[in-house]
């Protein structure tokens, strides 16, 4: 008794076969319309400059990694020196670089993330305030002051 897979005899199933390139096109055209733009954060790792301007690194945690792309044109824009190890916030398009089959994230902006992105806002508020003279003392502090004064607001905020 013939079964549900069988065809009939001698027929062979029709085959849509196809080639690395038509395979590698196909996903990457699904990964283009399938993803809008992306934030990801993640730890900064095998960054290479390229003589093009070109960035390529990769963005890890503890358990993936991704490879990925920042054009000369998107890393002009960055206002800090990325080093290994750096945590980072990046936005950009996931694709796939066809030749290598390889999935990429394709890099628009990059921003320090987390304690390095507040360290340097520290330092630029640091720095402003003591272009004003915030920090200088102007008369030592008395070793026994005879008044001490409280400044409140008028309203109590709980």
């Amino acid at each position: 008794m013939p079964s549900g897979h069988d065809i009939g005899a001698g027929a062979t199933p029709a085959r849509n076969v196809y080639s690395v390139s038509r395979l590698n096109r196909e996903i990457r055209a699904l990964l283009d319309r399938g993803l809008a733009v992306l934030w990801v954060q993640g730890e900064l790792t095998n960054l290479t400059r390229a003589a093009s301007g070109h960035w390529y690194f990769s963005l890890k945690d503890r358990d993936a990694q991704l490879r990925c792309v920042m054009y000369r044109s998107k890393n002009a824009l960055v206002g800090f020196t990325p080093r290994a190890g750096s945590q980072v916030l990046v936005r950009g398009r996931i694709s796939l670089y066809e030749p290598k089959g390889e999935c990429q994230l394709g890099v628009e902006h990059l921003e320090e993330a987390g304690a390095g992105a507040l360290q340097r806002e520290f330092d630029r508020l640091k720095a402003r305030l003591a272009t004003e003279g915030l920090f200088e003392r102007k008369r030592a502090l008395p070793r026994f002051p005879r008044r001490v004064g409280v400044v409140t607001s008028p309203s109590v905020l709980l």
